[in-house]
């Protein structure tokens, strides 16, 4: 009897799913994002409807941030990460991610994270804010947040590309990209990106831009562990 019931216990242990984690020292891979043609010139921001941040960019003005093209037509505040194929994701990080509103804009104009996990708001300005992401697959809100009180959090559920903006503010627009996948980047200044540590497999990578749209590639990578480049080109718009 009691072999009988190791016997029934192997076979059940036997067909439970098996969840596989990324290992650290699986395969690097990197690239670029470049546009394709030349951008429009961007107009300085029209910050008249608040005096006190016209005074902070008397010198410097503000420009959209919706598409800016670096050397080399690189583009920044790409978000490049697995659409298909990722491991399993593992837990959701215990470390908030910071938005932060200062200069009369957000100090972060893409900022990508888990869904689940914790984004940390602040006002840095001596002025209100009213912070209003405009979620669809997730709960819409918008909250006033006056200068000099304390930093507050939510999460959201579902992934999702959320434009951010500011009630009091129209200049000022953000993006939260929420996602389930802890494989992704955001471009820099260079254009460049980098998905660390990514076990062998058949994987859909995909580029999002707020204004470009997205593009997808397959790449399949293989067990040599040797770093691997993948590359995205968008077309500039007239």
């Amino acid at each position: 009897m009691r072999r009988a019931h190791i016997f029934l216990a192997m076979v059940l242990l036997s067909c439970q799913p098996i969840t596989l984690f990324a290992a650290p020292g699986g395969t690097k891979l990197s690239g670029k994002v470049t546009l394709s043609g030349a951008p429009a010139k961007p107009k300085p921001l029209d910050l008249s409807k608040e005096p006190a941040c016209v005074q902070m960019h008397a010198a410097n003005p503000l420009f959209p941030e919706s598409l800016i093209v670096g050397p080399g037509n690189s583009v920044r505040n790409v978000v490049v990460y697995i659409s298909e194929g990722a491991p399993y994701p593992g837990p959701v990080p215990s470390t908030p991610v910071i938005f932060d509103q200062q200069g009369c804009q957000y100090t972060t104009h893409v900022l990508a994270f888990r869904a689940g996990q914790e984004v940390k708001i602040s006002n840095s300005d001596p002025l209100s804010h009213n912070v209003h992401p405009l979620a669809k697959a997730n709960r819409e809100w918008n909250k006033i947040q006056p200068a000099r009180t304390p930093p507050f959090s939510y999460a959201y559920e579902n992934e999702e590309f959320i434009p951010v903006k500011c009630n009091l503010h129209p200049w000022m627009l953000g993006y939260f990209a929420v996602l389930r996948t802890p494989y992704f980047a955001v471009t820099g200044e260079d254009g460049s990106f980098t998905l660390p540590d990514l076990p062998p497999g058949l994987y859909t990578i995909t580029a999002w831009h707020e204004t470009l749209g997205t593009q997808s590639r397959e790449i399949e990578i293989n067990y040599s562990g040797e770093p691997q480049t993948l590359n995205f080109t968008f077309t500039a718009k007239p």
